[in-house]
């Protein structure tokens, strides 16, 4: 199978780690782009036969902790980008409320407990691959998922 096809093979989860990470579709989408524009880019660095997932996983998270310190330095602005796109939706608005609600608390938690949670919970990746894309120990892996998980947890009950 071809590079390019491959990587739209993943494309929707590198999309919904994307959206976690950065805590906003619009963000996730753009830190998407630039993941796979990057990948096609250096794709002679990729080695056939190794897992281009964690490969691409580890692209992102490298995007988004740059951009991240960059942001840091030109501070937000008075209202979210994304204030008043729900207003006025019809349907599902208890989901919405609950998403929303697992949403403020992911966006809460320390950045190594958040890629934690998101690369093992909702990406399904074993503790084994999720340190290789975050370079860790697996126990360093796990120590950050447990404590990310009841950082989750406790920040649900008490409704943030």
């Amino acid at each position: 199978m071809r590079f390019e096809n491959q990587v739209l093979e993943l494309l929707p989860r590198l999309r919904r780690f994307a959206i976690g990470l950065a805590g906003s579709p619009a963000d996730g989408d753009d830190l998407c782009q630039m993941t796979i524009e990057r990948a096609l880019a250096r794709r002679d660095q990729w080695q056939e036969g190794t897992r281009l997932d964690s490969w691409m996983y580890r692209i992102m998270r490298n995007i988004f902790i740059d951009e991240r310190r960059a942001t840091s330095r030109r501070r937000e602005t008075f209202v979210d980008a994304d204030a008043g796109l729900t207003i006025g939706s019809d349907g599902a608005q208890e989901a919405q409320v609950e998403l929303g609600m697992v949403d403020r608390a992911m966006a809460r938690l320390p950045d190594e407990q958040r890629e934690a949670v998101l690369l093992v919970m909702v990406e399904g990746c074993s503790y084994k691959e999720a340190a290789e894309i975050v370079g860790c120990p697996v126990g360093t892996l796990n120590s950050r998922l447990v404590r990310g998980r009841d950082a989750l947890l406790s920040l649900l009950e008490d409704g943030q």
